[in-house]
C-alpha cells in the first residue's frame, strides 16, 4: 500500500520563466550530454548512489527541465511558422 504525502516545497521551477533566465541552447545541451552523460542541473546517477534522492529536490529539478522542454517547443513552434510562411511566399 503506498502512502501518499504532501512534500513542502520552499521553491519551484517557475523561475525559468522570467526574462533573466538563461535557457541554454540547445546545441550546448547536447555536448554537455554527450560529455557528461546526464541533463545539465541534474545529478548524475553516481552522485544519487552515493548520496541518495531527495524528493522535494529531484521534484522541483524534473519541473525545471518540463518547462525548459515546454520553453525550447515553443521556440521551436515559431521557427516552423516563419519557415511555412517562407515556403508559402516562394
Amino acid at each position: 500500500m503506498w502512502v501518499i504525502q504532501k512534500l513542502d516545497l520552499s521553491s519551484w521551477a517557475d523561475y525559468v520563466f522570467n526574462d533573466n533566465y538563461a535557457l541554454m541552447p540547445l546545441e550546448d545541451v547536447e555536448k554537455f550530454i554527450q560529455k557528461e552523460k546526464h541533463l545539465p542541473n541534474v545529478p548524475s546517477e553516481a552522485e544519487l548512489i552515493e548520496t541518495g534522492l531527495d524528493l522535494e529536490e529531484m521534484n522541483t529539478i524534473l519541473m525545471e527541465k518540463v518547462e525548459e522542454l515546454t520553453l525550447y517547443l515553443i521556440e521551436q513552434n515559431k521557427q516552423v511558422k516563419e519557415l511555412k510562411e517562407r515556403v508559402l511566399e516562394l
